[in-house]
């Protein structure tokens, strides 16, 4: 008995073994990046796997199975056959659905994943021609209500901040964009100078400039961007840096040889 069943488990580790050798997936490391972060190409395809918004339409159930595996794996009691590329698969639905302080779902308009999807209309509507003071005052604000809550959803829990700071980045952020875009459009319909069609043009590129100062105060309701000692296991858009390369302030508060961060939006 028990020399079949060493032979069981070893025909098990070699058909595992097998099944990871047929694909091109690194080896599987938990709540780590699945691509090199040493490279642009690295970082680029991480990027790509944060906004990826086929997690969007990830089932409960697959995302059941999905934590499941991924506390198989964990606790060392993988059946055989999983591949490195299904718990890669894994961790990235996991990672674009719950967060990782409260393990609770995020609503789909704020993941990263739906950064993109949710937030393109909006980029549309800033940059309609013509607006109407109130068509502008509306954009603007939905633009950064939107980006507040993706904020607000992806923040760092371990460490809460009282809702007053939310608040204050929110309303900053608001009046900041709406000031500058109404402000500038103004300025534009009232330069005499300016043809037709060289105000609708200048008129396209006023967002911009309103929108920037005003993302300032907005990451006032977000996740630090550094958490000495922090756990590995973060969020899809958290990165890892050794401290050596760190302001001296930041590196002396931990002993850590690595930190994890959250890289923004």
């Amino acid at each position: 008995m028990a020399d079949t069943a060493t032979t069981a488990s070893a025909a098990a580790a070699a058909a595992a073994s097998a099944a990871n050798a047929s694909t091109d997936a690194p080896p599987f490391q938990l709540g780590k990046p699945r691509f090199q972060q040493t490279s642009f190409y690295g970082r680029f395809r991480h990027f790509l796997d944060i906004i990826d918004p086929r997690t969007l339409f990830v089932t409960e159930r697959r995302l059941r199975e999905a934590v499941q595996l991924l506390e198989d794996y964990k606790h060392g009691t993988l059946r055989p056959g999983i591949t490195n590329e299904q718990l890669w698969s894994a961790q990235k639905i996991k990672q674009a659905i719950l967060h990782p302080d409260t393990n609770e779902k995020i609503f789909m308009p704020f993941r990263m994943s739906g950064y993109i999807p949710f937030g393109t209309p909006i980029v549309v509507g800033l940059l309609l021609p013509n607006q109407t003071l109130a068509s502008t005052v509306f954009w603007q604000w939905l633009n950064q209500s939107h980006n507040a809550c993706v904020n607000y959803a992806n923040r760092n829990a371990t460490k809460p901040s009282p809702a007053s700071k939310f608040i204050q980045g929110y309303l900053g952020a608001v009046i900041s964009a709406v000031s500058i875009a109404v402000g500038l459009n103004v300025l534009v319909q009232k330069a005499n100078k300016f043809t037709p069609a060289t105000r609708l043009l200048v008129q396209r590129f006023v967002p911009f400039p309103a929108v920037g100062p005003a993302g300032d105060g907005a990451d006032a309701s977000g996740p630090p961007h550094a958490h000495p000692g922090a756990t590995p296991d973060r969020h899809v858009h958290a990165g890892e840096i050794e401290t050596t390369q760190l302001e001296p302030e930041i590196a002396r508060a931990t002993s850590s040889r690595t930190v994890v961060y959250n890289k923004g939006l």
